[in-house]
């Protein structure tokens, strides 16, 4: 019988077919993130480091020293890991501190690594003590250790690992063990990105998008993202929607500001949390200070959320200090009697 489909008048046309149609791909999904470091905005000192180490591992044509990022959400610490993987030309494993309960969970990501591949660990301090026992002998002689049967019949095995780059994320860096922290041998700090960097992210971002969008659009969004590249795309792709909704889908700053105030950030960055935060310091604690758990069960909010999300904007920008006795709101009339007619700066 030959090889050829076999066809009926029954069936439609171009129904059955030897070659894959576009519908049977999966549907390509857009990304923001840049692929390369020199399409990176920000950070200068952070990617010049990593252009260096890049280059030096290359011409000894070994993987690159263990990475660590810290810093808030959304300063880019996970896109720098997909880089680097793009430009060491490896294949990156993605999973998170949470993800690995036990020590089989670790063993089994890190026995399937190819050599030059790159692990990346997102919010690693918050690793299980247990697990991270077995992270030593990996990132210092790239092998684990197996422990059979136990008491007097125990017998440990080495298992050589492939050489890989561990690259770990943290919003929390004082979380980590000394041990674990000391392994690493790139230790970056992400800080806040300016208003300009923020533009810059913005006006890619838009023609990744397709969406026109002026410089004082730019400008007006930027201002408002919180110093936080993942903020500035996010606001984005709302003002998007209202542009297309509610104009003719151009981005301007009358239009970014209408749009952000139904989103409830005002020309500070500062969200509806933001505003309940600081109500609560000065119209419930009198200014403070008061303890961050205090707040949180005043607000119904987790103390984490508070921390990692509230917390550092509002400290970057000043209007809050953290003292030995609690959390305190920058005020201009600390004599006040009236907390109520207290202002914040």
């Amino acid at each position: 019988m030959p090889n050829d489909v076999l066809t009926y008048s029954s069936d439609k046309p171009g129904i059955v077919s030897q070659k894959p149609l576009p519908i049977d791909g999966e549907p390509e999904i857009l990304s923001l993130r840049p692929r390369q470091l020199p399409d990176y905005v920000g950070q200068s000192d952070t990617v010049e480091t990593l252009k260096i180490a890049i280059e030096a591992a290359k011409k000894r044509k070994e993987p690159l020293d263990h990475i660590l990022f810290h810093g808030p959400p959304g300063l880019g610490k996970t896109t720098l890991a997909h880089i680097i993987a793009n430009e060491m030309g490896g294949n990156l494993t993605v999973t998170s501190g949470p993800a690995l309960e036990k020590g089989g969970d670790l063993i089994g990501v890190l026995t399937h690594l190819e050599e030059g591949d790159i692990l990346f660990v997102d919010e690693i301090h918050r690793i299980p003590r247990v697990v991270e026992e077995f992270l030593y002998p990996a990132m210092e002689d790239f092998a684990v250790d197996f422990v059979f049967d136990k008491g007097v019949h125990a017998r440990s095995y080495r298992y050589r690992l492939k050489r890989f780059t561990l690259v770990g994320a943290t919003t929390r860096v004082g979380l980590l063990s000394a041990p674990l922290r000391d392994r690493f041998g790139i230790f970056r700090s992400l800080d806040f990105y300016s208003e300009a960097e923020l533009m810059k992210v913005a006006a890619r971002s838009a023609a990744l998008l397709e969406v026109p969008i002026d410089d004082e659009g730019t400008a007006e969004l930027a201002k408002r993202s919180r110093g936080t590249p993942r903020i500035v795309n996010r606001l984005l792709k709302r003002v998007r929607d209202y542009a297309q909704v509610r104009a003719d889908g151009s981005i301007t700053k009358e239009i970014v500001a209408a749009a952000l105030s139904l989103e409830g950030v005002d020309e500070k960055g500062l969200t509806n949390l933001d505003r309940r935060y600081l109500e609560t310091i000065i119209n419930f604690y009198s200014g403070g200070p008061v303890g961050i758990e205090a707040i949180a069960a005043t607000l119904q909010e987790e103390a984490d959320t508070l921390v990692d999300v509230v917390e550092p904007y509002l400290l970057k920008i000043g209007m809050i200090i953290r003292t030995s006795s609690g959390r305190k709101a920058v005020i201009t009339d600390p004599s006040s009697v009236n907390s109520k007619q207290r202002t914040i700066w």
